[in-house]
C-alpha cells in the first residue's frame, strides 16, 4: 500500500472511531477542514510512525507544518524510509 492510501486509509478510520464524517479528502483540502480535531491528528501521526517507522515532525531539522492534505503527504513521502 502507497503512503497516501495508508494516510487516507488511517484517516477513515480514525473518522469511524470517532464517529467523524470526513469531507473528500483530496490533496488540495486545509486539514483544518477535514473534521479530525488534534487528538485526531495525534493518533494519525502516532499510528503512521508505527505502522512506517517515520515521523517527518519529529525528525526534521527544519519541520514545516502541512497545511493541505497533499502537504501532509508529501512529509512522509519526503521521509527516507
Amino acid at each position: 500500500m502507497s503512503i497516501r492510501l495508508k494516510i487516507i486509509s488511517e484517516m477513515q478510520q480514525i473518522a469511524r472511531e470517532q464517529n467523524i464524517t470526513l469531507p473528500p479528502l483530496d490533496d488540495d483540502l486545509p486539514l483544518q477542514s477535514t473534521s479530525l480535531d488534534s487528538l485526531g491528528f495525534a493518533i494519525l501521526v502516532a499510528r503512521l510512525e508505527d505502522e512506517l517507522g517515520r515521523d517527518p515532525f519529529t525528525i526534521a531539522d527544519e519541520a514545516a507544518f502541512p497545511l493541505t492534505i497533499g502537504d501532509f503527504v508529501r512529509a512522509y513521502e519526503n521521509v527516507p524510509a
